[in-house]
């Protein structure tokens, strides 16, 4: 009994504590909000924003695995912009399927030969497409912008310029390979077709040859799909130089090892040029190695017996995908862009923004208020007269960052989160409209005295490896693979309401 009160009655003072503590938190939450001794307001800061001109990012992934998330492949040209002719230069995976000389002789005898035919050789340009609804075989083809009705030139050749992944004044650290690079190619194409008219089709999705003996007798008809029937563009090889670069040296030391490979054939150039078409988004990373990008060869092996009796045929077929080291070659038509309160942003080695915030005095006028930072926001309009401002071309979000030596994030980012930090586009009626960052944390500590460090914004079309893989990961790295475009307001006072704006909410002591 004398245990039973002890326990009640310490129940009792406990739940009359927690009801005295919680009384305690509503009368403090009531005294916030009546609170009379601070006001709050919005203001709005003037900044500038200007054009920077880029001439060239890094096109190739030596530091971010190996190889880039996307490849372009193609010709955008709108007169809003600069015109890119985007080519692909790649080493090629070696087929470690290759099978050496047939010993004719130990398997069928001493009278017998071999003769190697080509059936086919072609470059696989697999898409990124996706099922319409309801469909098995149906696609519409993804990751493309311009005027897919009219091709662009595509030419394919062998480069002579040897693709290193160290740097060759400092071993120790990675070859830096940028868009704007000049490779030396060995004079001939290896398409069939020269100067090929390349547009996307999204019913290609079957591809069917003929396999031929020696003497060009057809004996059999092969079928080429992809996984899902995914749709993919083929350009046909010479396959008299095919015969001569790979198979005929298929039992030499060239094809023995990976690096013999890279020293032999030392990459494939594919090259796009023209003044009109379409710009191709190619991924060459995939773990489906039918979707991937590859040279294929496809040849028949005659066993005669007596030189002219067919006594065997072997069927062959080998791959080597442009999966170990690519890069890309932007060649891009450089504008300077004139000041008429426009701002172009373009991705891949078009144009970028640097956006300053606040001088020196304005930072000090600022600082002298204290003013306690409740909500900042950055927002960018978009130039809704410019022609050709739709949401296929226009980029669904920007990227800010700190525009120093190094490139480094805002600290939102990394507090707050990407999703957070915002940058995404908004649409009003459907049209493009505007971009809004928040950037609350950053310009709090600027103002309360946290950082000192005011560098120019810059502003970019978003990559996928813009933002850190990690918290910790404060460096920007200055990959592009994204080719949108869109034109945005300046801060010119001729843009009335539109015009970029820093939006401050703050509370201040009355």
């Amino acid at each position: 009994m004398i245990k039973k009160s002890a326990y009640i009655s310490v129940f009792i003072l406990f739940i009359t504590m927690v009801v005295s503590c919680e009384k305690d938190f509503q009368d403090i939450a009531t005294s916030v909000v009546s609170n009379t001794k601070f006001e709050t307001k919005d203001t709005i800061i003037d900044i500038v924003i200007t054009n920077k001109q880029v001439t060239s990012v890094r096109a190739d992934g030596l530091t971010i695995g190996g190889t880039l998330d996307q490849y372009l492949l193609g010709v955008y040209n709108n007169p809003n912009y600069e015109k890119i002719q985007a080519s692909i230069v790649s080493q090629l995976g070696l087929d470690t399927g290759i099978t050496f000389k047939d010993n004719a002789e130990r398997v069928y005898g001493n009278d017998t030969t071999v003769v190697t035919t080509i059936d086919t050789v072609f470059l696989k340009l697999p898409y990124q497409a996706t099922l319409k609804t309801g469909t098995t075989s149906d696609y519409t083809l993804d990751s493309i912008i311009g005027d897919q009705t009219k091709p662009f030139t595509l030419n394919v050749y062998r480069s002579d310029t040897y693709m290193s992944r160290l740097d060759p004044v400092v071993p120790s650290k990675a070859s830096n390979f940028q868009s704007d690079k000049t490779y030396q190619i060995l004079p001939g194409e290896l398409n069939t077709q020269v100067n090929y008219p390349f547009t996307p089709i999204a019913t290609d999705t079957l591809m069917i040859f003929k396999r031929r003996l020696s003497n060009g007798t057809v004996y059999k008809t092969d079928t080429l799909k992809l996984s899902n029937n995914n749709p993919f563009a083929r350009i046909t090889l010479d396959e008299a130089k095919i015969k001569q670069i790979f198979v005929d040296q298929f039992d030499s030391p060239n094809f023995t090892s990976q690096d013999a490979l890279d020293e032999y054939f030392k990459g494939l150039y594919i090259q796009a040029t023209g003044n009109e078409g379409s710009l191709i988004s190619f991924k060459i990373n995939t773990l489906d190695l039918s979707l991937r990008p590859s040279i294929e060869i496809r040849y028949t092996k005659t066993v005669l017996i007596g030189g002219t009796t067919v006594l065997d045929t072997i069927e062959k077929t080998n791959s080597f995908a442009l999966s170990n080291f690519s890069t890309s070659v932007y060649k891009m038509d450089e504008k300077v862009y004139p000041d008429n309160g426009n701002i172009v942003l373009q991705g891949t080695a078009g144009n970028r923004a640097q956006v300053q915030l606040f001088d020196a005095n304005q930072l000090a006028a600022l600082r002298s208020k204290n003013l306690l930072i409740n909500d900042a926001s950055l927002t960018f309009y978009v130039n809704q007269n410019i022609v050709g401002t739709d949401t296929i071309v226009t980029p669904y979000k920007l990227f800010l960052f700190k525009d120093g030596n190094p490139k480094s994030q805002i600290k939102d980012v990394l507090s707050e989160g990407a999703d957070s930090f915002g940058g995404g586009l908004v649409k009003t009626d459907n049209k493009p409209d505007y971009y809004t960052f928040k950037i609350t944390d950053y310009i709090s500590d600027l103002l309360n005295g946290t950082t000192n460090y005011n560098p120019i914004l810059g502003l970019k079309v978003l990559n996928s490896t813009d933002f850190p893989t990690t918290g910790t990961d404060s460096l920007v790295t200055d990959f592009s693979w994204n080719p949108k475009v869109v034109t945005l307001l300046n801060h010119s006072s001729s843009n009335g309401a539109r015009k970029a704006r820093l939006k401050i909410s703050y509370s201040k002591k009355k």
